[in-house]
């Protein structure tokens, strides 16, 4: 049994023992494909909305940072999964290790926070038009960000540096990626996770309180757009890519959630692999495409590209 940190160098990841060589053909062509659409679907938008000044408002610039977000979260992932898919052997070093669980843990934190600066900016531009330039401006906006970004960072931070910490007496994870739970699993000493535990119920009950606020947002949006032939246009165009983008995230995680938490050795091992990444998988691609296709500047900008390239 190994007790000291130090002793372990590098993290074995079992996700894919029971995937067989042909198998591994076959999802190594079709994450590339996934990896190649999130990546330009993302930039795409992301290079639309910077290019465009038409697209410099505070609706664009969140979605700019939100796509953003998706490329950060994923880069974590994609490159390292299709690597193992043609190794024989699957392993991390144990500090690219925690930098992936500090990752995958930011990019979840950082989309929620989104999420809730993308619904008070469409609760004030319904609920209160009068003021929305005042209160959000496209210089707030950017602040604004910036703090729902660096939060959610610090706070991992501090969550991944007590991970760090700890002493592990295995270096076997069961599962595609390394995730703060189960670095935190592996420790001889369960006792000494009682803080680890306390950093994730805080983080936690902080984006909880983040999916109360969403979901307050809405019902006064909801308030609002029933009384306005105007507002309900509005919503349907601002406010319904956005509730999609808010339950893709919140059902892809909350199932990873579950399965990391619960046992199911009665599903097939390629089954419980997916469950593990797709809120790495739909949110990325679901988010660009919905937003793309349902605003009409972003779309009409999409068409006008097109057009000038044809002619």
């Amino acid at each position: 049994m190994m007790t000291n940190v130090s002793v372990i160098s590098v993290i074995f990841l079992s996700g894919l023992n029971e995937t067989k060589a042909h198998q591994r053909s076959i999802i190594f062509f079709f994450t590339l494909m996934c990896y190649c659409l999130i990546i330009l679907v993302n930039v795409f938008l992301i290079l639309i909305i910077i290019l465009d000044n038409t697209l410099h408002e505070p609706m664009y610039t969140l979605l700019c940072a939100f796509c953003m977000n998706g490329l950060y979260g994923t880069a974590c992932f994609y490159p390292k999964f299709l690597w193992d898919l043609l190794s024989p052997v699957h392993v991390i070093s144990y500090s690219g290790c925690l930098f992936q669980a500090h990752v995958v843990f930011s990019f979840g934190c950082c989309e929620l926070s989104m999420l809730a600066l993308m619904a008070y900016d469409r609760y004030l531009a319904i609920c209160q038009p009068l003021k929305y330039h005042t209160l959000m401006s496209k210089q707030r906006a950017i602040q604004l960000m910036c703090i729902f970004w660096l939060i959610p960072l610090c706070i991992v931070s501090v969550s991944t540096f007590l991970t760090s910490r700890l002493k592990l007496c295995s270096s076997s994870i069961n599962r595609l990626f390394c995730a703060n739970w189960s670095i935190v699993a592996l420790a001889c000493f369960p006792n000494e996770t009682f803080i680890n535990g306390i950093v994730v119920y805080f983080v936690i009950i902080i984006y909880v309180l983040h999916g109360v606020f969403i979901v307050w947002s809405y019902i006064y949006i909801v308030k609002r757009c029933a009384k306005s032939i105007e507002n309900r246009a509005k919503f349907m165009q601002t406010c319904v890519p956005h509730l999609v983008s808010v339950m893709t995230f919140l059902i892809t995680t909350m199932i990873d959630i579950t399965f990391m938490r619960l046992d199911f050795q009665d599903i097939p091992k390629n089954v419980q692999n997916f469950v593990t990444i797709e809120y790495l998988f739909f949110p990325p691609i679901i988010n660009p495409l919905i937003y793309g296709f349902k605003l009409n500047k972003v779309r009409n900008r999409i068409f006008r590209l097109f057009a000038s390239e044809n002619k």
